[in-house]
């Protein structure tokens, strides 16, 4: 089919179907749990990353969720709380949580779709950079509470503090 016959009518209305698009085109690994579910392996610059979007058909949106590879443990449990709280507020789209039963943090974000709104490839390329990019820069505070037993504000300093100039 060439360009002049393409016919954009033809394309499925499951925003699911352009995330699996994307995920090929990046050689992500993945996996359809269903029409409206999808998961996806990417690799971060601190952590393997599990990504799982769904569709929402009732809220007409699209949901991305994303797992540290991280287990908090009831020691830390209090302390993850504080450090999620620090982080939140300073978040501009999205948030983190601590899903209690599991013991893992993770970042969330509902994206709402308009009416028969299909994403374009290029948004969701920017909601994945986004998600993954917020989970490599506060993993590591993430990671001072669990493992090193530092506060949250001390643990939020030292991740994300900025250096000047080169090495």
């Amino acid at each position: 089919m060439s360009l002049i016959d393409y016919d954009e009518f033809t394309l499925s209305a499951n925003p699911i179907d352009r995330i699996e698009e994307v995920a090929n085109g990046n050689d992500w690994t993945y996996e359809r749990a269903g029409d409206d579910e999808i998961t996806i392996s990417i690799a971060g610059r601190w952590s393997a990353y599990h990504v799982a979007f769904t569709h929402m058909d009732e809220f007409d949106s699209l949901h991305i969720a994303v797992a540290f590879d991280l287990k908090v443990t009831e020691p830390r449990y209090t302390e993850v709380v504080r450090l999620l709280a620090l982080v939140n507020e300073r978040m501009w789209m999205g948030h983190f949580d601590l899903w209690s039963k599991e013991g893992v943090v993770i970042f969330r974000h509902t994206q709402l779709l308009a009416g028969d709104e299909m994403p374009a490839s290029g948004h969701v390329q920017a909601l994945l950079t986004h998600a993954v990019e917020t989970c490599d820069s506060h993993y590591q505070a993430f990671q001072f509470v669990v493992w090193a037993g530092k506060n949250a504000q001390e643990a939020l300093d030292g991740a994300l503090f900025e250096t000047a100039g080169e090495a």
